[in-house]
């Protein structure tokens, strides 16, 4: 029995006690309010069973509590790897080297002999070098030497390198002559072979512009 119905019959039974001897009719009322109280503390015990039900299975069943946590409808599976900036930046299609806010003509890989695209990175230098002809746009049985050699490789294997095109200042900017690598002006190419070290990022992007090909005057 609960608490409250237990209260409401105590009350009616002293209240019956000190009740004075009354007429029929004073009999009556008393019953008719008795039966009253009875039937609101039988409602109010009801209408408290509900709230307890309605409780527990908003409880159970994970209502908007305090405590309540949501589960994220998703979890991330990785992390994107972000590649670090270049150290320099080559477009061949405007024939420009940029690194350090300074932009250089290049001269690069003849239409034949296309200079590689891609991420580089710096596996080399040397002052200077002897090469064939060809990679100066000369005649393959001939040998020259250049300076300030930056040799460049990708992930894939594929190399190239830039240099100082010492054997003509005048074809960097002009002409795509080489045999694939890339050529600067010498006074450019000592400054980058002096700003770059072994492993600093090249990133080349672009392609020689289609012009006919043609060796500048000796």
């Amino acid at each position: 029995m609960s608490d409250d119905l237990t209260v409401g019959l105590r009350e009616l039974a002293e209240s019956a006690e000190q009740l004075p001897p009354s007429s029929g009719a004073d009999v009556r009322r008393l019953a008719q309010r008795r039966r009253g109280r009875r039937r609101t503390i039988a409602a109010l015990g009801g209408t408290a069973a509900v709230a307890a039900v309605a409780l527990t299975l908003v409880l159970s069943l994970g209502g908007s509590g305090t405590g309540r946590q949501d589960m994220p409808a998703t979890r991330p599976t990785g992390t994107l790897m972000r590649q670090p900036a270049p150290d320099a930046e080559v477009d061949l299609s405007s024939r420009l080297l940029k690194a350090g806010g300074r932009s250089m003509p290049v001269s690069s890989g003849f239409v034949r002999t296309p200079t590689p695209t891609g991420r580089m990175t710096v596996i080399s230098k040397v002052v200077v070098t002897m090469v064939s002809g060809e990679v100066v746009g000369r005649p393959s049985d001939l040998r020259y030497k250049v300076p300030w050699v930056i040799r460049l490789r990708a992930d894939d294997g594929r190399t190239t390198a830039v240099f100082g095109f010492a054997t003509d200042e005048t074809v960097p900017g002009v002409y795509d002559m080489t045999s694939g690598w890339i050529g600067l002006r010498t006074v450019d190419a000592k400054w980058l072979y002096d700003r770059l070290r072994t492993g600093s990022v090249v990133d080349i992007e672009g392609h020689a512009p289609a012009v006919p090909w043609a060796v500048p005057s000796a």
